[in-house]
């Protein structure tokens, strides 16, 4: 930690009266000189306040947050954890970039015996990391944290090993991201009860070498899996769990995944991944109220896609009344011999609430949302938001006559009664044919419809904007208010109608 208590500038005043021989801002209580440093959100600049005089010598060791800004230096964070002298560390923020394992290693033995708050630590690595890069290169050893509450890291693939043994008695809140661990403790071992008694919220992703995953907690409330990129098995218990989020964490596998979940207060299940009922055991979820599975693809070669949508399909026949369901529904460029796989969901759970990411790539979907209308009649809001992917950007040419996606042709002259839709938001819209003919049928659906809320996508111009709200005018019943202009293209669009 760079810094100077040199004695020429101990007796130099910073704020005094005319005879500069009174200094005001020293004579502050150290609390207040403590907030006035904490504001710098940088150790380093804090601790050059040495220099001011030997009141603020020690004024920044005795701050409870030290932040270290992207990029430290890890010298530097050991060197300021050995001069802190405050009774507690409530903070400590670490920014590096291409850090090791070893220089890590260095100072976070002594962070975790001072840490009673929140850890945050993230690595910048130049690259993503393939299977066979995360098989090499040392392991950090995570020391015990007794009484901190929060750890969040991200290491830039670094090897990380759990402790097989300590207690972090007092963690709330896990999060680990872009690791690759190392035995011998399994990180389900570390995060159990016995372990972590008062874990609530946890959250793994981009994580290599979790082949196995098990967990018993009696106090988390929310799991998040994402990308654990060689997991075979999963085993989740945990009574008090709310909120559980598995994505892309069993579609890299050469073998037939297993997973047993016991969540019997689960609220939120969002499934991002493959399901077979054989093999995947979700238990009894009597309080699911939300529901989010595996992506549909609305059209593709038969047997690939039906594939790849079994696992939708099956979950949504796993629940037979939520309150809320997302679905993403996806489209692939145009390829020969495509086939339109929407028939495939013959049935959706009995739900008040749908929302449906869209992602056109340039064909129509006012069908695909049709066939999901038609089987939940009962909705009372509807959320439709469209996407696109960065590696294949909306088509801005719509697809040709006669393309399968447009199945059945005659869904616009199909009668659909939405009697107790309320509310409808577009977000994203780009003011589109494909959109403009689905809002159109949304008007006449629904009969009751009081709010539809549209936010236009950032590339939509301002008068291209107004066209459209002219339009959607048109298509509303008589009697409608709160209508307004909004002075940019991508801030929403109100329409109330039928009030």
């Amino acid at each position: 930690m760079e810094h100077c208590d040199g004695e020429n500038s101990a007796k130099r005043p910073i704020l005094s009266d005319g005879g500069g021989s009174e200094d005001r801002l020293s004579a502050l209580p150290d609390d207040v000189l403590i907030h006035i440093l904490l504001k710098l959100l940088d150790v380093a600049v804090a601790a050059r306040t040495s220099v001011l005089s030997s009141r603020w010598r020690r004024i920044w060791r005795l701050l409870p947050e030290l932040n270290f800004p992207f990029p430290s230096d890890p010298q530097h964070v050991r060197l300021a954890l050995t001069a802190h002298e405050a009774s507690a560390l409530h903070r400590l923020s670490v920014y590096f970039i291409d850090a090791t394992a070893e220089s890590v290693a260095a100072w976070l033995p002594m962070a975790a015996r001072r840490l009673s708050g929140n850890l945050l630590l993230i690595n910048t690595a130049p690259h993503n990391e393939t299977e066979d890069e995360a098989a090499e290169g040392g392991a950090l050893e995570l020391p015990c944290f007794e009484t901190a509450t929060s750890i969040h890291l991200e290491l830039g693939y670094l090897g990380l090993a759990v402790p097989p043994l300590g207690e972090f008695a007092g963690l709330t809140d896990l999060f680990l991201a872009c690791i690759k661990l190392h035995g011998p403790c399994e990180l389900g071992e570390a995060v159990s009860s016995l372990r972590c008694p008062s874990l609530q919220r946890l959250t793994v992703c981009d994580a290599w070498g979790m082949v196995n995953f098990n967990i018993h907690s009696e106090s988390l409330k929310k799991l998040k899996l994402r990308n654990l990129h060689q997991l075979q098995q999963l085993t989740v218990m945990t009574p008090a769990l709310i909120h559980l989020c598995v994505s892309s964490c069993f579609s890299s596998s050469h073998n037939q995944p297993v997973a047993n979940i016991s969540a019997p207060q689960l609220v939120s299940l969002d499934w991002g991944d493959h399901y077979d009922p054989r093999f995947t055991q979700l238990g009894k979820m009597e309080n699911l109220e939300c529901l989010s599975p595996y992506p549909f693809l609305v059209c593709g070669l038969a047997e690939s896609a039906q594939e790849l949508n079994s696992s939708c399909v099956r979950l949504l026949q796993r629940f037979e009344l939520i309150r809320s369901l997302s679905l993403t529904l996806a489209n692939v460029p145009d390829i020969p011999n495509k086939q339109y796989m929407m028939e495939d969901i013959k049935r959706l759970p009995d739900l008040t609430h749908l929302t449906l990411y869209i992602n056109p790539q340039g064909h129509s979907f006012g069908a695909s949302v049709f066939h999901l209308l038609r089987m939940c009649t009962g909705v009372r809001n509807l959320v439709l938001k469209f996407y696109s992917t960065p590696h294949h950007p909306e088509a801005q040419t719509p697809c040709p006559s006669g393309c399968v996606c447009d199945q059945p042709p005659n869904w616009k002259t199909k009668q659909l009664a939405l009697d107790r839709l309320r509310e409808v938001e577009i977000w994203h819209l780009r003011a589109t044919q494909h959109e403009a003919a689905l809002v159109k049928q949304l008007f006449e659906w629904g009969t009751v419809l009081e709010k539809m809320t549209v936010y236009f996508h950032c590339s939509v111009t301002k008068s291209t904007a107004k066209k459209f709200w002219r339009m959607l005018r048109n298509f509303s019943r008589p009697g409608g208010q709160g209508l307004y202009i909004p002075r940019l293209s991508h801030r929403p669009i109100a329409l109330d109608v039928g009030l």
